[in-house]
């Protein structure tokens, strides 16, 4: 495990953002700066970290850390589903196919909770009983575990993502009813591969956002895979007796952040409370340790400024 010494002198050493004009236009999303070339989509994993759709700033080595947990599941989830990956020059840096994105986000729920207005625990404590189309029964505890995962889709492409069932997502014309039923079946599997595994490494697999597209008519799996930023995973070993006592789950994903900002009042309207060095550490300690605790690989960093690092691997690549 990185020690806090590292992490705090790698404070100034992130990648807020790219500016690779050489590369083409930039596309800038909440973490990630992408450059079309062609057929080709060069994604650079930044250290941003956004809540509630909101970016709140930087994290030291959280790009590095999605990025090679991205490229690991993608991996090991490619007998499922094909993926977009080509290659991974840099710990920050993924190249893919270029692909058609679908306009929705497939989240899989295994447990009920969250504190974001789209989760599923949000929704049930105000009163929601049809969540996205899944009926859910009375005396639902928060971090209870479904009897069967669930489907909660939202949409991608408005200012905040709106929770979504398969029958309003139709009428709306976001997608047809061929296309969102095998993309649903893709992500369970995915999902059941993800929550099997983790458990082998003494963690919970409690929920994920998967993203997927088309080429040439063929649904792959893109944009990230099972991370701490798309996912939450919870210690296996004191689930029964947190949840038992009603306490919240010991955890390593970026919840620890969205439950910090809700504890100073902000759910994703008004000015963002600004992350504290030591907030910013200790998000990162977790994103490392979730790394290591899933890969069961020590994570390895290089102190070359980032910046730096990255645009001397892209030069390298024959794109």
């Amino acid at each position: 495990m990185i020690g806090e010494d590292k992490i705090y002198a790698a404070l100034n050493n992130v990648l807020d953002e790219s500016n690779f004009e050489w590369l083409g236009k930039r596309i800038k999303g909440k973490v990630r700066d992408s450059y079309v070339l062609d057929d080709k989509r060069v994604i650079i994993v930044t250290d941003r970290i956004s809540a509630f759709d909101r970016v709140l700033g930087t994290i030291p080595f959280k790009g590095q850390v999605l990025n090679q947990l991205a490229a690991f599941w993608f991996n090991k989830t490619s007998d499922i589903v094909d993926n977009h990956v080509i290659a991974v020059p840099d710990p920050n840096v993924m190249i893919v196919k270029e692909c058609e994105q679908l306009p929705l986000e497939f989240i899989v729920r295994g447990y009920i909770t969250g504190v974001t207005k789209t989760s599923a625990w949000y929704n049930y404590e105000n009163g929601v009983r049809d969540f996205c189309g899944n009926i859910l029964p009375e005396g639902l505890k928060k971090n209870q575990k479904f009897d069967t995962p669930i489907l909660t889709p939202t949409t991608k492409l408005e200012k905040h993502d709106r929770s979504i069932s398969k029958t309003e997502a139709i009428a709306e014309g976001l997608i047809d009813s061929e296309t969102f039923d095998a993309a649903g079946e893709i992500c369970f599997k995915l999902y059941q591969r993800a929550a099997e595994y983790a458990l082998t490494r003494g963690l919970i697999f409690v929920d994920t956002k998967y993203e997927l597209g088309e080429i040439d008519g063929k649904l792959v799996v893109s944009d990230e895979v099972n991370t701490p930023d798309s996912s939450r995973y919870w210690y296996a070993d004191t689930y029964d007796e947190l949840f038992a006592a009603g306490k919240s789950q010991k955890k390593i994903d970026k919840e620890y952040v969205r439950e910090w900002l809700a504890a100073q009042g902000f759910l994703g309207d008004g000015e963002p409370p600004v992350l504290t060095e030591e907030i910013k550490v200790e998000a990162a300690k977790r994103y490392i340790k979730a790394y290591e605790m899933i890969t069961g690989q020590v994570f390895v960093i290089d102190e070359t400024p980032i910046v730096e690092r990255v645009e001397n691997a892209l030069k390298a690549c024959d794109l």
